[in-house]
């Protein structure tokens, strides 16, 4: 690993991907955003048409602000795209030969790997390889893959889901960063964990820790409550040797937790960092110990709604994303079934403190099929949301937030199956992306009404968006060593 200092990059100028530092990329380097790329899936929706890598323009001052300006197809069907990472990143800062110019596609169900080439054209993106689903189940005996992390090494790492049968398994696929061949796996010994969703690496303190969604065989139908019983949702995040990819530690974070996005602070000296827990709805803080060892202690609990006319007689938050700032003072989250994202202040990491909160759509809107009969936190139901005179169906899933701290994105799809259980009308009408405006002093988050990205209008029908990245880099997808 090449370990930067800022005075190295500073020495060397430009000579590599991303930034010397969290806060060099905050502070003035990182340019804004003008295009994102968006993941845009047609599986479940009964719409016979491939996935698409979507570019967005989100340069106020273009004259296509707001609109999809290029779509990439994949070469199949039902693919579910879902979350993507980068070739190379800020982990290989200072090495020359590098260049973030491929995003790494994995498809959650097919379980293949689409490298799309973003350099040769960035407004036009182009497919570069498909590394096919057979190999990832005969090289590594891996299948249903998650995310995807660049190495300060040049490899690229994916975490996944489960076996090529769809059981659970935490294993990761380990793909050369010139060429994208399989490599192999990442992980060695015999132990692994029972299921595997996101990871985060950190050098430094010679860890990495991936967290558990749930078996795929199950979740590919939607979610039924009775799979709770039987011990088919997460409840460990996992802690591994950075140095020799073993197995060494399980941290429980609750039964039936389902731990998903996981993120350690961006400084790489912080040992310390965050979980969601989508199905307990809660934040957990992730710690090294004063013995070496990892710990988590739960810093925030969303409270469940007493509703009628639900799935369930308790309506969890269902926390589905989260994100950290750049200078590690805020952290951001969204309840996809309560339908509102939250801001913390976390400059005492123990001590999370809400200064924003703004809801735009969700399960419980007024006037809906859910009535809300005991809230520890509303006095009464959400109006629903709109924006330029359209309502948003769905809630508030997956965020990105711009370097500068000061834009948070937002899409509404979390997954095909669960879109066309808990919001129908996701499927039907397709997602939106929104963009909130953040105070950077204060705390305090506003929807920027002029924004609107409307996935209801694709020329191919209704789709649902999922993951935002930008091509320079973003602070879900860099990582410092």
């Amino acid at each position: 690993f090449l370990f930067v200092s800022v005075l190295d990059a500073e020495k060397c100028g430009a000579c590599g991907p991303g930034f010397a530092s969290p806060l060099d990329a905050m502070k003035g380097n990182g340019p804004r955003e003008e295009i994102v790329y968006v993941p845009c899936i047609y599986r479940n929706t009964g719409r016979k048409k491939p996935d698409f890598l979507a570019t967005v323009d989100v340069n106020p001052k273009s004259p296509h602000y707001c609109q999809v300006i290029h779509r990439l197809p994949m070469p199949n069907l039902g693919d579910e795209l879902h979350h993507s990472g980068w070739n190379t990143c800020s982990s290989c800062f200072g090495d020359a030969t590098k260049k973030r110019n491929r995003l790494i596609l994995p498809s959650l169900i097919s379980s293949r790997i689409y490298v799309v080439d973003v350099g040769t054209d960035l407004r036009a993106p182009r497919l570069f390889k498909v590394v096919n689903s057979e190999d990832v189940f005969w090289k590594c005996n891996l299948g249903y893959p998650h995310t995807s992390h660049c190495l300060g090494s040049g490899e690229i790492m994916i975490s996944t889901l489960g076996d090529p049968a769809g059981s659970g398994k935490g294993g990761f696929i380990l793909l050369d960063g010139e060429t994208f061949e399989i490599k192999g796996n990442w992980e060695r010994g015999d132990k692994i964990p029972p299921m595997g969703y996101d990871f985060w690496y950190q050098p430094r303190h010679n860890v990495l820790i991936s967290t558990e969604w749930g078996i795929p065989k199950f979740l590919g139908y939607g979610f039924d409550p009775n799979d709770l019983k039987k011990g088919r949702y997460g409840c460990h995040l996992n802690v591994w040797d950075w140095t020799t990819h073993t197995y060494i530690q399980a941290i429980d974070v609750g039964e039936d937790a389902a731990p998903l996005e996981i993120r350690f602070l961006h400084n790489p000296d912080a040992a310390e960092g965050y979980v969601g827990c989508t199905i307990s709805s809660a934040i957990h803080r992730f710690y090294k110990t004063e013995q070496g060892n990892w710990a988590a202690e739960k810093v925030i609990q969303i409270p469940s709604k007493k509703v009628e006319g639900w799935l369930l007689p308790d309506m969890p938050g269902f926390i589905t994303d989260i994100l950290i700032s750049l200078d590690d003072r805020f952290l951001y989250f969204s309840n996809w079934l309560h339908g509102d994202i939250r801001q913390y202040d976390i400059s005492d990491t123990r001590k999370p403190k809400l200064v924003g909160q703004v809801f735009v759509g969700g399960s419980i809107t007024k006037g809906g099929p859910v009535t809300v009969c005991r809230d520890e936190e509303l006095q009464s139901q959400p109006d629903p949301f709109f924006i330029k005179g359209k309502r948003v169906p769905g809630g508030p899933q997956m965020i990105q937030l711009s370097l500068d701290g000061k834009r948070l994105y937002v899409t509404t799809s979390l997954y095909s199956a669960w879109d066309r259980q808990f919001y129908p009308d996701l499927v039907k009408d397709g997602s939106v992306m929104l963009q909130l405006d953040v105070d950077t002093e204060q705390g305090g988050l506003t929807v920027n009404e002029s924004f609107l990205v409307d996935f209801g209008k694709e020329p191919d029908g209704p789709c649902l968006a999922h993951e935002i990245r930008y091509p320079g880099g973003d602070c879900t997808s860099d990582i410092w060593v």
